[in-house]
């Protein structure tokens, strides 16, 4: 058989492509009755807006931060994500302090992981639902009801009740322990000053960043809007339960699918890769890293059996996004054309991983099987970059990073893993033939 390529393009890392190579016989004599079938692949996710969320509280019963204690927080982020928090001024009637939206900034615009104290991010806010009374332990609970706005509190509130700044009251310093994961701790230093006071049970939250902007930049509240979701019972009582509900019916997984590179071929063996072996060095790395298909695309031009190659990209997005504020997630089709006995492989980028990727697992499906194939799809780690938290790693190649090297055979990722539990695969990637 001879490779004839009928249409290339540049294919620059996860920009629009479709690039098709057909067979062509160079027996003209042999009689070939070439047969067609409709790939469709979805991403089908159902994404969420935070990629981390969870609770603090002290240690002691009742579970508050008393002046002289601290609390800390771990989590991991990348360059460009913020974590934001919540806690009740527990003598008052309805007033939290949290970190000014989206967040305390966690890296230099340099991608040097931000350590030491960070206080001066964190404010001090009315929630809008009580009338301030003089913070106190005598203050009454819960005090007038009142609709309002929620407000920063700059040295005095509307009341008339002084403060001093939010970040003399509650020290917030930054550890950063590698790898993206971070140590946040809270100290209450509000000891023997006019605002002394315990802080509550909090919760906090970072976003997921894509194409550079934080899908969620306010979690937790929104200056100049209404309270919301919860936030409510932190700041009037310090019950942190119905926010963090609320926080982790938004926390989840959300990632792009890149452009999917197709191969029809024959044979009892998969072109891209095997499990329980190394990196072929042929470009599998350059989509489970980068989401790039072009290098395999080209190498699979010249392997024995394999009879044509297709690189599926959306039009506009390039890559499949999930879906979004229940926006249907990207899909993209295409005609493939095989003889009898032919299978189809499939691979592409879990985008926001350091080099994980889906792929039809062993020796593919068979080309003229009708309906879904979701099933013979798993994710698989490619063991050539270090991992990181899925959508939280500082060296992750879409998140603006670069991957550090490693040399691992390829093994199915397990979930759970050490990061997260993922959804099933069939709830990410769908593959129909018709």
């Amino acid at each position: 058989m001879k490779l004839k390529k009928i249409a290339t393009a540049g294919i620059p890392v996860l920009l629009t492509a479709l690039f098709t190579v057909s067979c062509q016989n160079d027996d003209d004599t042999k009689s070939v009755m070439p047969q067609s079938a409709m790939l469709t692949v979805e991403n089908v996710l159902q994404s969420q807006s935070l990629v981390q969320s969870g609770t603090f509280q002290g240690e002691g019963t009742p579970p508050v931060v008393f002046p002289g204690e601290s609390v800390s927080i771990s989590f991991y982020a990348a360059k460009g994500q913020a974590l934001s928090f919540a806690t009740m001024y527990g003598w008052s009637n309805d007033l939290f302090f949290a970190p000014e939206n989206p967040g305390i900034t966690l890296y230099t615009e340099d991608g040097t992981p931000i350590e030491g104290d960070v206080s001066q991010q964190i404010k001090l806010w009315d929630n809008g639902t009580r009338v301030n009374q003089a913070p106190g332990p005598d203050v009454e609970h819960p005090g007038e009801a009142t609709s309002a706005n929620i407000t920063e509190i700059s040295g005095m509130d509307a009341e008339g009740n002084s403060y001093l700044p939010a970040s003399q009251l509650v020290n917030a310093s930054l550890t950063y322990n590698g790898n993206s994961n971070f140590t946040l701790t809270l100290m209450n230093t509000s000891g023997g000053t006019q605002n002394e006071t315990p802080i509550s049970p909090g919760v906090w939250a970072i976003s997921y960043i894509a194409g550079g902007n934080l899908l969620n930049p306010a979690p937790l509240y929104q200056e100049g809007q209404p309270t919301a979701n919860g936030l409510t019972d932190i700041a009037e009582t310090g019950n942190n339960a119905p926010l963090y509900e609320y926080i982790q019916g938004i926390t989840g997984i959300f990632t792009p699918l890149s452009p999917i590179l197709v191969v029809v071929y024959s044979g009892d063996e998969n072109p891209f890769y095997k499990t329980g072996e190394n990196d072929r060095g042929e470009g599998l790395k350059e989509i489970a890293q980068k989401g790039d298909a072009s290098v395999l695309a080209s190498a699979l031009e010249n392997k024995a059996g394999v009879k044509s190659v297709y690189i599926l990209a959306q039009s506009q997005t390039t890559v499949l996004l999930p879906s979004i504020n229940g926006q249907p997630g990207g899909s993209v089709s295409q005609e493939i054309m095989y003889e009898s006995g032919d299978r189809i492989a499939i691979a592409t980028m879990y985008g926001f991983s350091n080099d994980w990727f889906f792929a039809t697992e062993g020796n593919g499906v068979a080309a003229s099987y009708k309906g879904d194939i979701s099933s013979s799809i798993k994710l698989y780690d490619d063991g050539t970059a270090l991992d990181q938290y899925p959508g939280a790693g500082i060296t992750q190649f879409n998140l603006a990073g670069t991957p550090l090297n490693e040399s691992k055979p390829i093994e199915e990722v397990p979930n759970p893993n050490t990061y997260t539990t993922l959804p099933a695969v069939s709830n990410i990637i769908k593959a129909t033939l018709n």
